[in-house]
C-alpha cells in the first residue's frame, strides 16, 4: 500500500503544480484582455512556463536520479509557488514572461520526479496503470483548472488566478517534502537496465520522436480550444471551460485504460499506435467540422481533448524502461524536454496559421503530425515486459 501512497504524492504535486505550468491558456481571453495583445502574443504568454522547462527538465532529472524526489519535488514545486505569486503582482508583459519562465523551471521538477516513483516503486505488470495514474495528474490539474479558473478570472482576473496557482503549488511541495520516501528495495542493479547509455538503443530515439510529433494535435487542442469555442461557436468562457473540463476527466481514464491495456498485453507500443489511429480519426472530423462551422465542431473538440492525451503515459513509460532505473530521471527529463521543445515553437505558429487562415487549419496541421508518427512508433518486435 506505501507504494500507492507514494503514487499519490506525486499525482498531487505534478496535479497541483499543472495548474499554472498548462492551465493558463484556459483563460485565454482573459490574458487577451488584460495583456491587450495578439492571439499568437497571448498564445506565448499562456505557454511561457515552457521556456523553463525546456531547459530545466534534465537537470531535475540527474537531481532526481542523486538525491531523490523528496528533494526534487518538495523544492521545485515550492519555488514554482512563490513564482506564481510574484506573478500576480506585476504588469509589464515581458516580467510576466520571465517570472512564469521561471515557474516552469521550478514546477518541472514534478514531471520528472512523478514519473521516477512509479519505476522505482512498482513492478512491470503493475506499472502501465501505475504510469495511467501518474499521467492523469496532468488531466486532473487540467479537468481542475477547467472548472475552477474561468469563474477565477471572471470575477478576480488574471491576478487572482496566479494566486489559486500557487496556493495550490504550494500545499503540494509541503506534502511532498513531509511525506515522499525512498523505495525499500534497491532497483538499480535491475536486470532490464541497460549497459552503458540507453541512447545506444534506436528504439529510445524513435519513442522520443513519436511523442514529439504526437504534442502537435495536443497544442493546437488544449492552447486554443477554450478559445475556438468561444470565437467560433459564441460560447462564453466558463461554459468553455467546463466542457474541457469534462473532456479532462475523460482523458484521464482513458490514460488509466491505456495504461491497464498495456498490462495486460505486456506492450507499450503496439496500443499507442492503436491509439494514434483513432487520433487521426478524431482530428480530421475535428477539421472538417470547424471548415464548414457545423455543430459537430465543440463535440470533436471535447473528443480532441481526451484522445490527444490518451497515449502520453505509455510513450513516457516505455522512454523510462527503455532507460532503466539508474538513468531514469536524465531520460525522462529529456523526454519531457523535447515534447516542451516542440510546444514552444508550435504555439506561436499555430496561433498565427489560426489568426491567418482559421481555426481547421491549425487541427489540420495536428493532423498531419500525427500521421507522420505512424512510421516512426517503434511497435514492430517489440517485446512484453515481464516482472
Amino acid at each position: 500500500m506505501r507504494r500507492w501512497l507514494m503514487l499519490a504524492l506525486g499525482v498531487n504535486a505534478h496535479a497541483s503544480v499543472t495548474l499554472g505550468l498548462f492551465g493558463l491558456p484556459l483563460v485565454m481571453p482573459e490574458i487577451l484582455r488584460h495583456f491587450n495583445v495578439s492571439l499568437a502574443v497571448g498564445g506565448m504568454v499562456a505557454n511561457a512556463p515552457a521556456f523553463g522547462i525546456l531547459v530545466a527538465l534534465v537537470p531535475w532529472g540527474m537531481l532526481a536520479d542523486r538525491r531523490g524526489e523528496r528533494l526534487v519535488l518538495g523544492l521545485g514545486v515550492g519555488l514554482a509557488a512563490l513564482s506564481f505569486a510574484a506573478v500576480a503582482f506585476v504588469e509589464a508583459t515581458w516580467a510576466v514572461v520571465v517570472l512564469l519562465a521561471l515557474a516552469g523551471a521550478a514546477g518541472s521538477a514534478a514531471m520528472v520526479g512523478g514519473g521516477r516513483i512509479v519505476l522505482r516503486w512498482f513492478r512491470p505488470p503493475e506499472r502501465g496503470v501505475a504510469m495511467g495514474l501518474r499521467q492523469v495528474s496532468f488531466t486532473l490539474g487540467m479537468a481542475v483548472g477547467a472548472f475552477a479558473l474561468p469563474p477565477v478570472a471572471r470575477a478576480y482576473g488574471l491576478p487572482g488566478v496566479l494566486l489559486v496557482c500557487a496556493a495550490a503549488s504550494l500545499l503540494a511541495a509541503a506534502l511532498a517534502a513531509l511525506f515522499l520516501a525512498e523505495p525499500p528495495h534497491d532497483l538499480s542493479g535491475s536486470a532490464g537496465a541497460p549497459a552503458g547509455s540507453p541512447y545506444r538503443q534506436l528504439a529510445l530515439w524513435r519513442v522520443h520522436a513519436t511523442s514529439a510529433l504526437h504534442v502537435v494535435p495536443q497544442v493546437v487542442v488544449s492552447t486554443y480550444g477554450v478559445y475556438c469555442l468561444v470565437r467560433l461557436y459564441g460560447w462564453n468562457l466558463v461554459e468553455a471551460g467546463q466542457l474541457f473540463g469534462v473532456a479532462a476527466i475523460g482523458g484521464a481514464a482513458v490514460r488509466i485504460a491505456a495504461g491497464r491495456w498495456s498490462d495486460r498485453t505486456g506492450l507499450r507500443m503496439r496500443p499507442l499506435m492503436l491509439l494514434t489511429l483513432a487520433n487521426l480519426a478524431v482530428m480530421a472530423l475535428l477539421a472538417v467540422a470547424t471548415f464548414t462551422r457545423t455543430g459537430l465542431g465543440p463535440a470533436m473538440l471535447a473528443l480532441a481533448a481526451v484522445m490527444t492525451v490518451a497515449g502520453n503515459g505509455l510513450a513516457y513509460l516505455a522512454a523510462g524502461e527503455l532507460a532503466g532505473p539508474v538513468w531514469a530521471g536524465r531520460v525522462l527529463g529529456t523526454h519531457n524536454t523535447l515534447q516542451n521543445s516542440v510546444s514552444l515553437v508550435i504555439t506561436p505558429l499555430a496561433g498565427v496559421l489560426i489568426e491567418q487562415v482559421g481555426y481547421w487549419a491549425g487541427f489540420a496541421a495536428g493532423l498531419g503530425c500525427a500521421l507522420l508518427s505512424l512510421p516512426v512508433i517503434p511497435f514492430r518486435g517489440e517485446r512484453p515486459e515481464r516482472s
